[in-house]
């Protein structure tokens, strides 16, 4: 398989205390990379190397393996995402219902504005080999809670303001998640479809159990 990576200059040695920032750029030419091809494969110990400008032995000091890198892309990319819906819901104000659109809104605009990272974190783009990395299993469920956990938030404020009818927060959340990927999946494999353009609206409220307006 062709190299995708560019090579860069020769990079200065860090300072005694700047290993940290060495790793950030790791992770930086690993997410450029996987923005640009949009295969996890191109992204290699060799290809990143190259991107940072410097020899590849030099990565084991921060990640030991290839998946620990892609481990540390996914990490940044659910970083951002519930970055954007606490924004995005904070934004909305005290209004439960306005706050639980925004967060599904936010989710789905992420999913548009970010399509290779959004493929990556659900897609089943990345899929490690637990036995073959130092990736452990619960690194891999624990990615995205805190996204989950406000998306269970925003519902469970709707319920107790008496704008849906869930008895059963958690579930119901887990079941509006699924409605949002499903929607975001299709939206970026079908080439054109005449999407309702309140289909979104549609699933939010029947998936949340909301109430009238």
């Amino acid at each position: 398989m062709a190299d995708n990576s560019t090579a860069a200059p020769a990079r200065p040695r860090n300072r005694r205390g700047e290993g940290a920032r060495l790793r950030e750029e790791i992770v930086d030419a690993a997410v450029d990379l996987l923005d640009e091809t949009g295969n996890e494969s191109a992204i290699t110990l060799r290809s990143v190397a190259r991107r940072v400008g410097i020899a590849a032995p030099s990565i084991y000091r921060h990640f030991p393996d290839q998946p620990t890198i892609m481990l540390a892309v996914v990490q940044r990319a659910f970083a951002e995402l519930e970055t954007q819906l606490r924004t995005d819901v904070d934004a909305a104000g005290d209004d439960p219902r306005q706050r639980l659109f925004a967060c599904c809104h936010g989710y789905l605009r992420f999913a548009k504005d970010h399509p290779e990272r959004y493929r990556t974190m659900f897609g089943g783009l990345w899929m490690p080999v637990l036995r073959d990395t130092t990736v452990t299993i619960n690194d891999v469920m624990t990615l995205g809670d805190a996204c989950t956990q406000l998306l269970t938030d925003t519902l469970n404020g709707c319920v107790t303001a008496g704008l849906a009818t869930s008895t059963d927060v958690r579930a119901d959340s887990v079941a509006l998640w699924l409605g949002l990927h499903g929607l975001a999946h299709q939206r970026a494999s079908t080439i054109a479809y005449p999407w309702p353009p309140d289909i979104a609206d549609r699933i939010i409220t029947a998936l949340a159990h909301l109430t009238g307006e």
